[in-house]
Formats: C-alpha cells, structure tokens, sequence
C-alpha cells in the first residue's frame, strides 16, 4: 500500500520501506490492543475501573501492581494501620478491596497504598489518584479522597474550538503578582480577563499534572491524574476551564508523556517494587539529561494508562486538546541530545523508537475521535517527516508542531549579530521552511527563552535600561530600539512562522528579568516567579505601549484571517534590510535598517487598487514617533517595476497595508 505522504513529500519516496514499518507497527499494536471488539475511545477508560469509585455498598478501589507479592490500603480511615485492609488479588497483577459502608471514606481523607515487594512494604501514592497533597509536618505525599456526590456543572455545552489558535502559554502558579503560589481562582479572576482583552482565543496551561518539585514548572510529573493541589481543588480548575469556554478560549494541557519523576515515594517509579513496571529496564529506562525515568511505550499496560490519561483530561476536565512536551526525547533512543537532523536517514535508522511513533499515533487518534476539533500539537526539535500529516496518509496526527528553530533564529541574532549585519533572506527562510502540508505553531519566544539563565527577547534588547529608562520620557537609545524591534519581531514572526501563534505569558509587555523558582540557591524567594501585571497597567511605563501593539496585532491577525493564508509574493532587499510580502488583501512591508528612511520606497503589490495603512509598528500610542501618516489613501498602478506605489518606510518600521 502506498500512502499519500509519499506524494506530500517527494523525498520519501526512497523510505517508503520505513513508512509502510511505521504504519504496520500502529496498525499491528492497534489490533493487539483492541481484540476486534472495541474502539480506542472505549479503550482508554482506565480511570473508570481502577482507583477509588463509590459503589451501592460503599467504596472500591483497585491498583495495577504486578510486581507485588500483596498490597494493603491504608489511611486516616483506619489509623494508618498498615495491614488491617488487605487487598484482593485478582488476575493480570490487579488488586482490590472493597468497603463497606458510605462512610467507610470519607472525604478529605489522606490515604496511602502499601505493597509488598520481596519483604519490603512500600509506600505508593495510589497510580489513578485524582488528588495528591504534601503533609505540611511530614512532608510526605499521599492521595487525599474528593468529594464525588457533587459533579461539576458544565456550562460550556456550546463552546467550539477556534479553527487558528492564538495561543497565550501560561503557568497558573506564577501568573499573580503576589509572592507566592498563585490559584485558578485568582487566575480565572486576573488574567483570564487580559487574555480575552488582547485576543488570545487558546489558553496553553502549564504544570497541571502533579509534581513533586515546583521548579521542575512541571515537566517532572509525579501523579498522572492529579491536578496539581498547590492552586486549589479539581472543581476550581473545572470552574477556569467553563469561564475560559465561555469566553471562547480554548484550553490546551501542557501534558507530559515523555518522561515521570524519578521519585519512588510519590510518583509511578517502583510503584510495585520493580523498576519495569512502567518503564524501561536498566540504564534505557533513565533518561542522561533529565535526571527521569522513561517509559516503555511497547508494553500494552503502559498504553492503557497514558491513553486512559488523555482522555481522563479531555473527559472529566474538558480540555480542548494537548501540547506535548519532550516528543524529539520521545522518538529517539539517544533522545536527540547532540544530534543534527540534517537528512532524512536520521530519522529512519536504527536510532528512530518505533513504539513511541505507535503510541503519538493512537493518542492522535484517541483525541481527534473524542474531539474532532481538538487542538494537539508537538514539540519536537528533530522535524520528524510526517508529525502532522493524518494517520491515514502515514503520519502521525498532529495538528501543528511548534516552530522551534524561530526562538533560536531571534536569540541568535540577537546575541551574535549587529542590526547591520542580519541577514534578510536567513530571516525569510526561518520563518516560512515547513514540512509540506504540515501547519506549525509559529512563537518568537515561550517560557524556554524566560528561564534564568536565559533572558527574553525584551530583556536581550534592553538589558538594564529596563530599570531605569521604560518610562515614556526615559529618553534612551537602547529602549528605543528595544521597543522597535520587539514589536517587528512579533509581527514578522506571527505573520509567517506558523498556521497558528503563540506567547508566553507577559512576554507580549516585554515582562522583564527572567524566571526563577524558589529554591535554596535564592532563599526560597518568590521575587522572579510571578508577573509583574502593575507594570503594564502603568500608563506611564513603555510596557503599556507594547502591551497595546500586541493587542491591535492579533486584532489585524484574526479580522483578516492572515495565519491559514500563504505569502503570495515577496521582495526582499538586503542592503536595504527591507522585507515585503503579500497576504490576501494584504502587504506587509518591514524596514529592519537600523538608520535610514526610505522616502518614496516603491511597494510591490502584484494588484491595482487603493490601500490604507492598516497597522504601523511606528504609531504613537504603540511607542513609536508617527512617521507613517495613517490616514493617507496609496494607489497602485502598473509601473516599469511592477504594480505598487511609492511610500515612506521609516526605519525600524513594520506597515500592514490593505486594499479596499
């Protein structure tokens, strides 16, 4: 059989051999999985059967640990006696133990589960717990019981999902100013608010599932189906996601498959006593740079406990869809640490995880047949051929993958070039290179690029002139630039970088200094983990000027549909440092050069007609000094040159005009 990717992307046509693998590893797991009796929708209900659940009796809960020679329930329930509850084993490594009574739990009761390994007893927080908390005086994490007789009460039975994702990434601890851990109260209140005023249509939310060690911002998770407890209970995160569908924003999950904390007591780690439960054996199972362990996608129970997972989250919480993190880690056995991916060889040798491209594929399909209009999306370095392309075609069923190399492109420049130096053309072809028919997420920047460490795009441009010189009449060179091309940035990036868009949360103010969670090595301080929103409330301070272009900017992005549009043409002059393309009805015109003006600059625009300046990164209220007359009506006419017509590019200047 031949798929359609090899037709999509002609260069594959030498691996067919390694397509048609892909495609008979996802079809044979599928079947295997399966039996011919069900779907995978029906498939993944791992959450409905183990775990706690409230019977006509009492109470059941059931745990998958094959490795244990017995297990035991213990709890405030019963005094935390370790072996006054034993548990029933039953077959394929599944125990229970039933309850009777209503009350036999009650809830906010902490509980734990105690396995016997080869005469150890083992405490293990339970694998399906919906709710893990820390005991302030022991410091020990346990699953605590919730209330089930009170369901949450969905309003959101009309929201659908916005077909171009506006993205607004963001970490519900950090998002308040105050110094400490924020809530989903305080952010439904707070931010939700701005994220609607500037016109983000998709919320991307951060370190939900819980982990053990805040500053791991989450990518070190600990407990699957857990919300984290740090920001306040299930229904509360519940109540954020309806008022975000009621607003007509979606809400993606930042979800972690790729790799869980390494820790025994509170996490999946040895969860039996064996280190191969959920993971690989041995040195396969630990991954070298992250300190974690790494799962073992080809064992069917491992399957049914991340798919069960995805769809715990889409089910029982509504998301609208996934960014998964760490897919390049998750496609490689050298989880493409120090690899260049410079031809296509390196992506079906010996080196590609056969296992990890089936599960992506049937978490792919898992969503998309929950949700038909369900965002996901993968961070993936590597550009693995086919990330999003439709199963069916030999793909793996993304929607998008993010734009990583744009982040690098922006940094790199900035680190290492003058504004004399930047190469327009390198520029272009950063930004518009894609898979054919694959749609990416487009970004300048996300919370990578604001970690200590590292510094934001506004931080690199401006450095310590922010602290003294972001008042409007700070009357500095170094904040005026910085203020110019933050704003060009933005916009060439959101224009051609990807089907969809995104930002990280404050970055769109030029936030400044960088991410630091609280740790030993800074006295445990909140200082520079939290948004300092009081600063873009300022009217006085540049980062309301900022705020105000990154508002108008999405506003032209979504009244004109820019992102699903192709560049229709392009003029691009590097001497001159110009950048010119055309979108619909369109013309984007970029002037990067850090000194000269071009009086009379002659637009090429490929259609006559009347047009209007529609956007100017130069506009006053957006910090700039009004050198494009706003008002004025161009004319394009055929000329020697071309159809367009003469205007005046100021330098550091991005103009959107429109015909009408």
């Amino acid at each position: 059989m031949s798929y359609k990717i090899l037709a999509t992307d002609p260069l594959l046509r030498n691996y067919e051999q390694d397509i048609q693998l892909r495609m008979d590893c996802y079809l044979r797991k599928k079947r295997e999985l399966l039996d011919g009796t069900e779907n995978i929708v029906h498939f993944a209900n791992g959450y409905e059967y183990f775990g706690f659940h409230r019977t006509r009796e009492g109470w059941v809960y059931r745990e998958w640990a094959p490795g244990a020679q017995g297990m035991y329930l213990t709890g405030d329930f019963n005094d935390w006696n370790m072996t006054s509850c034993p548990m029933q084993r039953l077959e394929n490594g599944v125990f229970e133990v039933k309850l009777q009574g209503e009350n036999a739990l009650i809830p906010g009761q902490k509980i734990q589960a105690i396995v016997l390994n080869n005469g150890r007893m083992l405490r293990r927080v339970p694998l399906y717990a919906t709710r893990v908390v820390q005991d302030p005086d022991t410091w020990v994490w346990c699953a605590e019981l919730e209330e089930t007789l009170l369901p949450y009460q969905w309003t959101d039975e009309k929201f659908k999902v916005p077909e171009t994702p506006l993205i607004y990434e963001c970490h519900i601890g950090m998002a308040q100013e105050k110094y400490g851990v924020g809530t989903y109260r305080e952010f439904w209140e707070n931010v939700l608010p701005r994220v609607k005023s500037l016109g983000y249509n998709t919320i991307q939310i951060m370190a939900i599932m819980e982990h053990p060690y805040y500053g791991s911002f989450g990518y070190q998770v600990s407990n699957f189906y857990a919300p984290s407890s740090r920001y306040g209970t299930s229904n509360e995160l519940k109540e954020l996601i309806d008022r975000a569908h009621n607003m007509g924003i979606a809400v993606l999950l930042d979800v972690v498959h790729s790799h869980a904390v390494k820790n025994t007591n509170e996490g999946l780690n040895e969860f039996d006593g064996t280190e191969y439960q959920f993971f690989h054996a041995g040195e396969r199972g630990n991954h070298s740079a992250w300190g974690t362990k790494l799962f073992d996608y080809g064992k069917n129970e491992v399957l049914h406990f991340l798919l069960s997972n995805l769809k715990y989250w889409m089910e029982i919480y509504h998301f609208d869809g996934f960014r998964f993190d760490g897919v390049t880690s998750m496609l490689y056995y050298d989880h493409g640490l120090g690899t260049a991916f410079v031809n296509y060889d390196m992506y079906f040798s010996g080196n590609t995880d056969l296992d990890a491209v089936t599960y992506l594929q049937l978490a792919n399909e898992l969503i998309h047949q929950l949700k038909s209009d369900a965002i996901t999306i993968a961070e993936d370095m590597s550009g693995m051929p086919g990330m999003c392309i439709p199963i069916a075609d030999g793909g793996m069923g993304f929607d998008y993958r993010l734009s990583m190399g744009v982040p690098d492109l922006w940094i790199k420049l900035l680190k290492e070039s003058r504004d004399e130096d930047w190469n327009m053309h390198q520029i272009w072809y950063e930004l518009t290179s894609r898979r054919p028919e694959e749609k990416n997420i487009g970004y300048c920047e996300s919370h990578d690029q604001a970690l200590v460490g590292d510094k934001t795009i506004m931080f690199r441009l401006c450095d310590a002139q922010m602290y003294e010189h972001m008042n409007k009449f700070g009357g500095s060179l170094v904040v005026d630039r910085g203020v110019a091309l933050h704003k060009m940035i933005r916009l060439l990036t959101a224009a051609l970088a990807g089907e969809g868009y995104l930002n990280f949360m404050g970055n769109e103010f030029g936030h400044p200094e960088w991410i630091d969670f609280p740790r030993e090595g800074n006295g445990w301080s909140y200082h520079y983990c939290r948004r300092q929103w009081s600063l873009v409330d300022n009217q006085g301070l540049r980062y309301r000027e900022l705020n105000d272009f990154d508002k108008e900017m999405l506003r032209v992005l979504k009244e004109e549909q820019v992102l699903p549009l192709q560049a229709q043409s392009r003029w691009i002059h590097q001497e001159d440092k110009i950048i010119i393309f055309t979108k619909g009805k369109l013309v984007f015109a970029f002037n990067f050069h850090p000194q000269k003006s071009f009086e009379g600059y002659f637009l090429p625009v490929g259609q006559e007609g009347k047009y209007k300046v529609l956007l100017s990164s130069d506009d006053g209220v957006f910090g700039g000094h009004s050198r494009v007359e706003i008002s004025h009506v161009y004319e394009a006419k055929q000329t020697q040159r071309g159809i367009g017509f003469p205007c005046y590019l100021p330098s550091r200047t991005a103009v959107v005009f429109k015909s009408f």
